[in-house]
């Protein structure tokens, strides 16, 4: 086996152990954080293993993670936001 061979499935094992550990750690059931996380995971290990198989250039990849890391940054920001205006929200609803 080549170095690119052993590059590729290095990738792969890293990212194969990075679901399972995703799987591992979350919570049950799949809500709208989870799906996203585990998007977010499936995109990073497709485009290194692309890359490293020499089928995107530098370029391409380098926008594909600019748009994972801003999407991973409005989706936990959106998060810490939504906890903090959930208690408000349930206080004002007579219902509980």
């Amino acid at each position: 086996m080549d170095t690119n061979g052993w590059l590729l499935l290095a990738i792969l094992i890293v990212g194969l152990v990075s679901l399972l550990g995703f799987f591992c750690t979350k919570k049950k059931g799949f809500g709208r954080f989870a799906t996203s996380s585990f998007l977010i995971l499936l995109v990073v290990v497709i485009t290194a293993l692309l890359f490293a198989a020499g089928r995107l250039e530098g370029q391409v990849v380098a926008n594909i993670f600019f748009a994972v890391i801003g999407f991973a940054g409005g989706l936990f920001t959106g998060r810490e936001s939504e906890a903090q205006q959930t208690p408000a929200a349930d206080a004002g609803n007579p219902r509980g």
